[in-house]
């Protein structure tokens, strides 16, 4: 089930309006929580290259976003990789999602929950 929900961001000199699906706030929010090192899925235990081959649906999978007016909360779901440090990735994770959703919305970040849903095995080289 796609959330169509917008929401509108008013221009100071009232040029006009711009309207940011909660849609494209999972997308950013999924993709910022991806680039932190020992992230290997969100959601599941599927790894995070098969995750980038699939449907746009797959790398959402394991993202929540509550919207309330200009206001963001994050819940998401990751599986790690094996030998790295929980809090160290989830503080790397909720710093980057934070940061990612501000910068690119004007929106404003209130929580960033994460959820370790898994650990699995690197695999060898």
């Amino acid at each position: 089930m796609e959330n169509k929900n917008t929401h509108v961001l008013q221009d100071e000199e009232n040029i006009g309006s711009v309207q940011i699906a909660d849609d494209v706030v999972t997308m950013i929010a999924a993709l910022a929580a991806k680039e932190v090192e020992g992230v290997a899925a969100m959601g599941g235990s599927m790894p995070g290259e098969i995750i980038s081959k699939v449907s746009k649906k797959n790398v959402t999978k394991g993202v929540k976003v509550d919207i309330l007016q200009k206001n963001v909360k994050v819940n998401l779901y990751v599986t790690v990789e094996y030998g790295y440090n929980i809090p160290a990735i989830s503080q790397q994770i909720q710093g980057k999602v934070k940061s990612a959703i501000e910068n690119m919305t004007g929106l404003q970040v209130t929580d960033v929950n994460i959820r370790i849903a898994g650990v699995i095995m690197p695999k060898s080289k």
